[in-house]
């Protein structure tokens, strides 16, 4: 027997089923689909750090179901949606969603950041430092003098945030320290922005006779970083080293053991040279690793802080003789607030008497920028400085406490001198160490901290651009009758 479906017997069928399955949905057999709740979560944006960071969140939601599209980063972020996570380096436009809802929430929008102009043509020997290089230029009968140095700024997630170090190796000519026959210099100094200072300098006596003979306080050797100063030292080849200070009988009251790691990201840059293209092998050179990255410890009285920063590794050498002519220098490391770094050096052929303004075009100033920690250089060679305070050191002789500093493009730096680079900016000693030597050596020297203010500005196809600077560094200077 054939069973036959009639049209009224569908349509039946389907209202009992639709009635059945009311029945079931109000007494519960049947739950009703849940909807998801769109979650409130507040952000406080920051346009001059360029970050989003939470204010509040409604409820536990995981940054898994959050979505951010645009340039940040946002590797920072923990499971759970917390007050103050951070989404940090923030370019452009910034869309922030919820996932499982498919609801945008936000949408922030951040100015791009403008690219300082650089120098478009920098020969590759310029950046071309070797083991040999690296390694020591003293240990001859011309008897040079020859400094390593290394400084740091410790950043915010140090455990001394703020902080300073500066660790310098000294082999000074005969003579640099008139009548003092401890011409051999070890520098162990730590100064916080708060005023702490531990550590100093110590000059001992050399054992050695014109650079060959005997063993020196200050041993090196070659090839790459290979030097030790009794229980400090410094070794290692680039882009790597690894440096171990402690002040033994420096600081009498403090015990400092300073160990450090510094790694450069980037190439160095020789800023000096009497050789024209083989820099390495010229009798006075000197080159600069900026930016470097820098972990490790410090140990102050039995306390060790874990640190990290960002710092810079030099390394000079000239002939003995030059200390008839170079009468001091103003060597500056400087760490800005927005990622950028400075170094500024200039070297005087005579006496600072008197506050003065120097020569705008000097061969013996330098002033280097780096937005990308050495990667990319922006040099301005047409300097103007001017002391605009100073301490008395000792007679007449007076060293800067504040310096001001003018820059821009030189005359021969033709394509630079397009953009109208002009910078400003005022660095002034805050927590410094102070060396004298009086009769009848007359050198002084100051090491430490310093801070810096100042804007620069630039005109490009974007239009014309003023960015405000800030921030610390390291300062060494020198004077001396």
């Amino acid at each position: 027997m054939k069973l036959r479906i009639r049209k009224i017997d569908v349509v039946i069928i389907i209202i009992m089923i639709v009635i059945a399955g009311f029945v079931l949905y109000n007494v519960g057999y049947i739950p009703e689909k849940e909807e998801l709740d769109i979650p409130d979560i507040q952000f406080i944006k920051d346009d001059k750090n360029r970050t989003l960071t939470v204010e509040s969140v409604s409820e536990k939601i995981l940054w898994e179901d959050i979505g951010i599209e645009g340039d940040c980063e946002k590797s920072n972020l923990g499971r759970f949606v917390s007050i103050g996570d951070q989404i940090t380096e923030c370019l452009g436009t910034i869309t922030i969603w919820h996932i499982p809802t498919e609801t945008q929430l936000y949408t922030y929008k951040f100015a791009p950041i403008p690219k300082l102009p650089i120098n478009p043509l920098i020969p590759g020997y310029m950046r071309d430092v070797s083991p040999e290089d690296e390694g020591v230029h003293f240990n001859t009968i011309l008897n040079l003098r020859e400094w390593w140095y290394y400084t740091v700024v410790f950043d915010e997630d140090s455990d001394l945030p703020g902080w300073t170090a500066t660790i310098g190796f000294c082999h000074l000519a005969w003579g640099d320290l008139r009548l003092t026959f401890k011409p051999d210099i070890l520098v162990v100094i730590l100064h916080s922005p708060d005023g702490k200072e531990y550590g100093g300098l110590i000059n001992k006596q050399r054992r050695e006779i014109i650079g060959i003979f005997g063993s020196p306080t200050l041993e090196a050797k070659s090839p790459g970083v290979n030097i030790k100063y009794e229980d400090s030292w410094a070794l290692g080849e680039a882009p790597e080293w690894h440096v171990h200070a402690e002040d033994n009988d420096i600081d009498k009251e403090n015990e400092i053991i300073i160990d450090l790691q510094y790694f450069a990201r980037s190439s160095p840059l020789w800023l000096h040279s009497s050789r024209l293209f083989d820099k390495g092998v010229g009798k006075i050179a000197n080159y600069i690793f900026m930016g470097c990255e820098v972990t490790g410890t410090v140990k102050i009285d039995e306390k060790e802080y874990n640190v990290q920063g960002i710092g810079h590794h030099e390394h000079s050498w000239s002939l003995g003789v030059l200390k008839l002519a170079v009468k001091g220098w103003d060597w500056c490391h400087l760490t800005l607030d927005n990622g950028w770094n400075i170094y500024y050096s200039k070297y005087y052929l005579t006496r600072q008497i008197l506050a003065s303004k120097t020569s705008k075009i000097n061969p013996y100033a330098s002033l280097i920028i780096t937005t990308d920690q050495g990667e990319t250089l922006t040099i301005l060679e047409d300097i103007e400085i001017t002391t605009k305070k100073s301490d008395k050191l000792f007679l007449l002789l007076k060293m800067p406490s504040e310096l001001g500093i003018n820059a821009k493009p030189s005359i021969s730096q033709i394509l630079l001198k397009t953009y109208e680079i002009r910078l400003n900016i005022d660095i002034t000693d805050e927590n410094t160490y102070e060396k004298i030597w009086k009769f009848p050596t007359y050198v002084g020297m100051k090491i430490g901290m310093n801070t810096v203010i100042g804007t620069i500005k630039w005109s490009n196809e974007d239009g014309d651009h003023e960015i405000e600077l800030s921030g610390i560094g390291t300062i060494w200077n020198m004077r001396r009758l």
